[in-house]
């Protein structure tokens, strides 16, 4: 069965990769932030395989090459290999580790992967070959930070063979919850370790002190699209009963930075606001500031009053309020934050609110409490893992 389900998988993704070459190569021309990405993904542009013999990390977002610091900053240097699918998460991690890559798309990974010792997959990155050819080539394998949403988990049932073909090459996996652990089990996986969310494991600290503005700061923090305009909103409706407020906007991606920015140009221009971009002036002296550049939500958190948290108002599944409740910011967020419940549950105060709600939270922030993490979790099992096969 295993022998069957190999061949005509990599037959199918095959067949998928050659139909798709043309769209791909017409995004890789269209859309800015697939100019590096595609390229070495699809192509192997600039994308030499990885040393052998090595540790190698792959993890696909920002936030996730950032959550892995804790580990890698624990082995020898020489020896970490890193990859990513996206663009942030490679520049977060390519700084740090020398042999770091894009992910090849799973076609390409027959003649570009090295025998490794060990191969360590964040979250939710289940590439069948990826795992299939890493062990096959000597690996031992490994998923950390694993979870299975609310939302994802009937998905995933519906392909389950598929997962339980991708289960069967995966040695271990480090669950972030109890529920988490049930439903990887019912899918396929082995050998599973409930030890919480490693983003919990060393939350980033401030690497510049800012200077707080003489008003109440809000933080409208890791913004998607739709959700800009409901703080907005909010903030608008804030200032009549509190006119010297002021809010900073950090959208997610920093492909929609100049939408923001125009976004709130035209709304203060039509209420007189002041405004600016982070990237012009790093003081809080207008209105509203746009963080236009990536690696300053720590630093912004520790000056807030209170914090919007985004991904959430939207059903995106939300983002790492751990960051925020360190300073003790009183958190807002919306309903739709099924990725990060495992985070939710470890922090007290965060208030969950329905987006009509947004504007009458806000205006009455008095009544928030000011919120604590209340758990951590420990990377200390699967440094041990790790360090078993060096």
């Amino acid at each position: 069965m295993d022998k069957i389900f190999f061949i005509l998988y990599t037959i199918v993704v095959s067949i998928v990769y050659t139909i798709s070459l043309p769209y791909i190569f017409y995004l890789s021309k269209r859309k800015s932030k697939y100019k590096e990405s595609i390229p070495a993904r699809f192509f192997l542009k600039n994308n030499k395989p990885l040393k052998p013999n090595g540790v190698w990390f792959h993890v696909c977002s920002f936030g996730e090459a950032r959550a892995i610091y804790p580990i890698i900053e624990k082995l020898p240097k020489e020896i970490l290999r890193t990859t990513t699918t996206t663009t942030t998460g490679y520049d977060a991690l390519s700084s740090k580790i020398e042999q770091s890559r894009y992910l090849p798309f799973e076609t390409l990974l027959f003649s570009w992967i090295r025998p490794q010792k060990v191969l360590i997959v964040m979250e939710a990155e289940f590439w069948y070959l990826l795992f299939a050819l890493a062990k096959k080539r000597g690996a031992k394998t490994m998923l950390i930070n694993a979870r299975m949403s609310d939302r994802s988990f009937p998905k995933y049932k519906r392909v389950s063979l598929l997962y339980k073909m991708i289960f069967s090459y995966i040695d271990e996996v480090y669950a972030q919850t109890q529920i988490d652990k049930e439903r990887l089990k019912k899918l396929g996986a082995k050998n599973i370790t409930v030890i919480g969310n490693i983003k919990l494991a060393n939350i980033p600290s401030i690497t510049k002190k800012l200077s707080k503005p003489k008003a109440l700061l809000v933080c409208g923090a890791s913004t998607h699209e739709g959700e800009e305009e409901l703080i907005l909103d909010a903030f608008v409706k804030l200032k009549r009963s509190e006119p010297n407020s002021k809010l900073v906007i950090v959208p997610r991606h920093p492909e929609r930075f100049k939408k923001v920015s125009s976004m709130v140009e035209e709304l203060a221009k039509f209420h007189h606001y002041s405004w600016h971009n982070y990237s012009d002036n790093e003081a809080f002296n207008s209105d509203i500031v746009v963080a236009d550049i990536l690696g300053e939500l720590v630093n912004i958190y520790a000056i807030s009053d209170i914090v919007i948290l985004g991904g959430a108002f939207e059903p995106i599944g939300g983002h790492n309020a751990a960051e925020a409740s360190q300073f003790g910011c009183k958190i807002i967020s919306g309903e739709c934050y099924f990725n990060q419940r495992d985070i939710f549950a470890m922090i007290e105060g965060i208030a969950i609110v329905k987006k009509e709600s947004l504007a009458k939270t806000l205006i009455e922030h008095k009544k928030l409490k000011n919120t604590k993490i209340i758990n951590r979790t420990n990377i200390q099992p699967i440094l041990k893992s790790i360090e078993k096969e060096l």
